[in-house]
């Protein structure tokens, strides 16, 4: 298992490594120019600027201060958020990307281990039909419909009761967050749902299930026990992704309901060609990723011992 740790962070630290590599040579193929303003500036004032941010130095050695920069953890400055470190923003913002991701992909594993275990046990049937119907129709309507829809009907029942019940958009209450955080986590909730019912599908099936029944297992302990712990090994392998999507679905969310999260500014950094924030949002992003697909993997192993048995001989 250690052995198995070791290689998936050494291969976590390249895949790091790749997505800086690329994020920073992407960048500066992207026609347009980051140090334009919308004043007028001096050939002076923008050889300082230049100067400050390493712009006036040949493209691989600039790319050579970027990857030294960021092992000592600093990603710069912002071009557009005057005297503003690109470490600042992140701090100040990702904990309500992150807030807002956890309790999304909360409500998104907790509904689809529920949806896809109803699914399975009523198969065929009209419990089964319309789990499949809800899901159908989540993942094939883009999050940034939902939650245009989430917000009229959120206003339509502020009105119909005349008083501000629930909030449209906005961040720092409890009720501001669960609406943000369903439709965010309503795509992923649909596909593991899917992935739940195939599961546990399978398991039913199974010969240990069919024994389990003629010992006499009752009904709750058999779905706790046996069906649900091994249905469910297929949703924690996707959990890595699922953070990956519901953290890039956060981008577009936030924009729509106004939260002030790390989202947001990568959003406008894209639009602003802010290559600091970019690259750093970026690799940041792609570091926390790694991490949590190593600690998926680590848990998969601990929920299945065979896993971990095969993998340390591998």
């Amino acid at each position: 298992m250690g052995w198995f740790i070791c290689k998936r962070l050494l291969s976590g630290a390249l895949t790091i490594w790749f997505i800086a590599t690329a994020t920073f040579f992407a960048m500066h193929a992207v026609p347009g120019d980051p140090l334009v303003r919308d004043k007028a500036m001096s050939p002076q004032v923008r050889a300082q600027l230049e100067a400050r941010y390493g712009l006036d130095q040949p493209l691989f050695s600039q790319y050579t201060l970027f990857l030294r920069n960021m092992l000592k953890g600093d990603f710069g400055i912002s071009f557009t958020q005057e005297n503003r470190y690109v470490n600042d923003i992140i701090r100040e913002h990702f904990p309500v990307s992150a807030t807002l991701g956890l309790v999304a992909l909360l409500i998104a594993v907790t509904g689809a281990i529920a949806a896809g275990s109803v699914a399975a046990h009523y198969r065929n049937r009209w419990p089964d039909r319309l789990v499949m119907l809800a899901v159908i129709a989540a993942i094939s309507v883009p999050s940034f419909v939902i939650a245009g829809l989430a917000q009229l009907v959120i206003v339509a029942i502020n009105k119909a009761f005349d008083q501000a019940l629930i909030p449209v958009a906005g961040w720092g209450t409890l009720g501001q967050i669960w609406v943000p955080a369903l439709v965010l986590g309503l795509g992923t909730m649909a596909y593991l749902s899917r992935l739940m019912r195939a599961s546990m599908l399978e398991v039913i099936n199974t010969d240990y299930i069919v024994a389990a029944k003629a010992k006499g297992v009752g009904a709750w302990p058999l779905f706790w026990r046996h069906q649900l712990r091994n249905a469910v090994l297929p949703v924690v392998t996707e959990l890595g992704p699922t953070v990956a999507a519901v953290t890039t679905g956060g981008f577009v969310v936030e924009l729509v309901f106004a939260i002030p999260g790390l989202g947001r500014y990568f959003v406008q950094a894209v639009q602003q060609l802010d290559y600091t924030v970019i690259m750093g949002t970026t690799v940041f992003y792609g570091a926390f990723l790694v991490l949590v697909v190593v600690l998926v993997d680590i848990s998969y192993g601990l929920i299945d011992p065979r896993i971990r048995l095969y993998r340390g001989r591998s």
